[in-house]
């Protein structure tokens, strides 16, 4: 069976850069693409970020039973992996690389079982992640709240992935992942 890999951790945790960077390093790894009922940001491609959907779209796919993962992870925001997504991926005969929220990440982990390297990125400090937040600038005052304390209750959750990588030098967080995929792969 195919190895696959899991980078889970707060929003600000610096995983989507490390993801990218091992995307570029390793040609055997795909993306895989959540689906989500969130606006688009400006800077964000269907179907290469993220697939967008409305909501009565996406609960018609939980009623089919089309996630390998799905949360309501904010009011009205859904995320989830479509199964169609993995095996699109598997089918060219790659890896799969998931970037994705931690419950959903702890969901993934347990379907895919030890074929799986489940990295848990974190940031050094809490406020360190509420600087990263507020640096975007995708937030307004309510929702930078929200997504902030929604981070630090995730935090609590590191311990249930195989390995954790603290983010406070984003070019050494990315060696790190190098080393773990590299590990993980000639076992």
């Amino acid at each position: 069976m195919t190895k696959h890999f899991l980078f889970c951790g707060p929003s600000g945790s610096g995983k989507t850069s490390i993801v990218k960077y091992l995307l570029a390093k390793y040609h055997f790894m795909r993306f895989s693409i959540s689906a989500t009922t969130r606006p688009k940001r400006a800077h964000e491609t269907e179907g290469q970020d993220y697939y967008f959907m409305t909501i009565e779209n996406f609960r018609n796919h939980i009623e089919q039973n089309h996630f390998v993962e799905w949360e309501q992870v904010y009011e009205g925001r859904y995320y989830g992996t479509l199964k169609s997504e993995i095996e699109r991926i598997e089918a060219i005969n790659c890896s799969v690389v998931f970037d994705v929220d931690v419950e959903g990440g702890l969901k993934i982990k347990q379907h895919f079982g030890s074929n799986l390297l489940a990295v848990f990125i974190r940031p050094p400090s809490a406020e360190d992640l509420r600087e990263r937040l507020i640096a975007r600038n995708t937030e307004t005052a309510e929702s930078l709240e929200i997504r902030l304390n929604k981070s630090i209750k995730e935090l609590e959750y590191e311990n249930r992935f195989d390995n954790i990588i603290i983010n406070d030098d984003l070019e050494q967080s990315c060696l790190k992942a190098e080393v773990l995929v590299n590990t993980f792969l000639s076992h």
